[in-house]
């Protein structure tokens, strides 16, 4: 019985690995070191090995272009993205992993990556024509799950000290959001979100102005109710 012959076919990951940094969301972006679009922005990333699993390739990747220990690091696969166009080498298919996390540090530099640093992800979403291949896309599509990501889970709170006030966890929301936020309203949601936030009975010391409560987190990983996600833009 004859086998039939598969299609040629290459896999690769792409990482869109987020954080706040200087009152900012930024991502982490190096520049190509070799052809197709060498001297280019574009996320980390590369190809599927024999014997690895995507996950393990993300994570090999995530450290030879960046030398960030991936041990901590939980990333989630998100999206695949398939365009034959898609990379002038062929037909290859890119699997997206995505991770919203705090207190990274910067990234140095290695295998496929001349450079390797945060850049705000704003500005790179107004420039459609800085990212290689499709990397917008993916940027896009990552940004909008870590936002959606804010409004059904309690990772917001990890951006945030130990004891923190609603103020400073406002912040992160504006932040990730893009959006100024009414300080009355969200201070009534999350406050009334299950097990979201657990008052310390302390408050912040003060210069004169009104002392703020300190709030810690709770043990709650998803927030019931949802917080809705503003998709309006921030205003000076």
């Amino acid at each position: 019985m004859r086998i039939q012959e598969l299609p040629q076919c290459a896999v690769a990951v792409d990482l869109a690995i987020l954080t706040v940094r200087e009152q900012a969301l930024q991502a982490l972006v190096i520049e190509r070191a070799t052809p197709p679009h060498q001297g280019v922005a574009a996320l980390p990333g590369g190809f599927l090995l024999a014997g690895e699993t995507l996950e393990d390739a993300a994570h090999r990747k995530l450290t030879q272009e960046t030398g960030l220990d991936v041990t901590h690091l939980h990333v989630r696969q998100l999206h695949a993205y398939s365009d034959p166009g898609r990379d002038p080498r062929g037909r290859i298919v890119s699997v997206l992993y995505v991770a919203l996390l705090p207190d990274l540090p910067l990234p140095a530099a290695g295998g496929g990556a001349a450079t390797a640093t945060w850049r705000s992800a704003e500005e790179l979403l107004a420039q459609p024509d800085e990212l290689a291949f499709d990397h917008h896309r993916m940027l896009t599509d990552a940004v909008e799950h870590a936002r959606d990501s804010l409004s059904y889970t309690t990772v917001a709170t990890t951006f945030c000290r130990p004891e923190f006030t609603i103020a400073e966890l406002r912040s992160v929301y504006e932040v990730i959001w893009g959006a100024r936020l009414d300080p009355s309203n969200f201070h009534r949601k999350v406050t009334r979100a299950e097990d979201f936030l657990i008052p310390t009975g302390k408050k912040t010391a003060t210069d004169g102005g009104r002392p703020a409560a300190l709030f810690r987190a709770g043990p709650a990983t998803r927030l019931h109710p949802a917080l809705l996600h503003e998709r309006h833009p921030r205003t000076p």
